[in-house]
């Protein structure tokens, strides 16, 4: 899915941002382009429009959208820092799921 307005009101309440100051739109936009290209890479296609797959591929774009988000320094300090495991089982899942084309088969 391009990125619409659909997909900011999305990606907004997902990341609990009430409202966009100059710049953060882009910086949005950036980052949910970096999430469907890093799923795409990682052999992961986007899935038809409501289908139970695309709620999980929908929710994997989401965290790696606020992740991004959340960190934009070059460093991270405090707490120990470690990927959701959730995450990575729905991650898992869809490549696991991914369907095959006719040429591949």
């Amino acid at each position: 899915m391009a990125w619409n307005d659909a997909v900011k009101s999305r990606l907004m309440a997902y990341c609990r941002i009430d409202s966009l100051e100059e710049g953060d739109e882009l910086l949005l936009q950036g980052l949910y382009d970096a999430a469907v290209s890093y799923l795409e890479q990682a052999g992961i296609s986007e899935p038809a429009e409501e289908t139970p797959r695309r709620a999980q591929y929908d929710l994997c774009v989401n965290y790696l959208v606020l992740d991004g988000y959340d960190r934009r320094e070059v460093t991270i300090t405090g707490t120990i820092v470690s990927e959701n495991p959730a995450f990575r089982r729905m991650l898992t899942q869809l490549k696991l799921t991914e369907p095959v084309s006719e040429s591949d088969t």
